[in-house]
């Protein structure tokens, strides 16, 4: 029983695609620490310090200290996926780090919930480039999810998370469909029960989306922006800070 959490990592781990009416963004993170709360039956303490657009090198050098610091039961590890989407990546160097960051983690006794990234390839120009490179960063890590005190959930692996429905307009990201399905599989990884009011079984029983197509105006609100900010060095999460930096209480719902 965890009852404290904090979460690490990119736009995955913040949220991203899972806007509130408020602006603010909630995410698979937050879905687990509500199911953790609604387990426990008592508030938990939960921190995330995840930030869109950034690579694992700064996760690992703003992140992974900052939470070890404050202590928690449980820390949830994610990074590497804009990595991926670079046209040069050194992946046997985004293993190592990766590999040595759940060390770090684990040598701190506080257990690890390592995740792999959903995988968008399905629906995104250079799909195949990113499937390969993902699967190849997941198998490297494999060894490193059976060690006692990690939990390793590979959403990378599921082939209905691939499902358009699960996923933003930007294809990018997940959806609040996609992000309660990743909180499914870490919830059951963990042994907590998935709230029934998710409904996270009745859309995966229900029939698969249509074949995903990008269109002309896909290409100017999503990928053009995207590849402005690569040629000018920028990053969606320039300026940005974390959303719940400190252990916090989060009641059951």
């Amino acid at each position: 029983m965890f009852t404290s959490y904090a979460a690490i990592g990119d736009s995955f781990t913040e949220g991203v695609g899972d806007e509130l009416p408020d602006g603010s963004v909630r995410g698979w993170a937050d879905f687990v620490a509500m199911g953790l709360a609604a387990h426990a039956r008592e508030p938990i303490g939960y921190a995330n310090l995840a930030i869109r657009g950034r690579k694992l090198g700064p996760i690992v050098e703003e992140q992974l200290e900052a939470a070890i610091a404050l202590r928690p039961q449980v820390i949830s590890f994610n990074g590497g996926g804009n990595d991926i989407m670079r046209p040069r990546m050194d992946e046997q160097g985004v293993a190592d780090r990766f590999r040595e960051a759940v060390l770090r983690i684990r040598g701190a006794g506080i257990h690890v919930l390592m995740l792999s990234g959903a995988n968008p390839s399905d629906h995104l120009p250079l799909g195949r480039l990113m499937d390969s490179r993902g699967a190849r960063l997941t198998r490297a890590l494999a060894d490193v999810g059976e060690l006692d005190g990690v939990t390793f959930v590979d959403n990378f692996s599921d082939r209905g998370l691939r499902d358009i429905r699960y996923w933003s307009p930007d294809k990018l990201h997940l959806n609040a469909l996609g992000h309660a399905r990743v909180a499914s599989n870490v919830l059951t990884a963990l042994d907590v029960p998935v709230p029934v009011e998710w409904g996270v079984a009745e859309v995966a029983a229900a029939p698969a989306g249509p074949r995903s197509r990008n269109t002309a105006a896909y290409y100017r609100e999503f990928v053009l922006p995207w590849i402005g900010r690569r040629l000018t060095g920028r990053s969606s999460g320039d300026g940005r800070t974390a959303k719940r930096a400190t252990l916090e209480p989060l009641p059951p719902a």
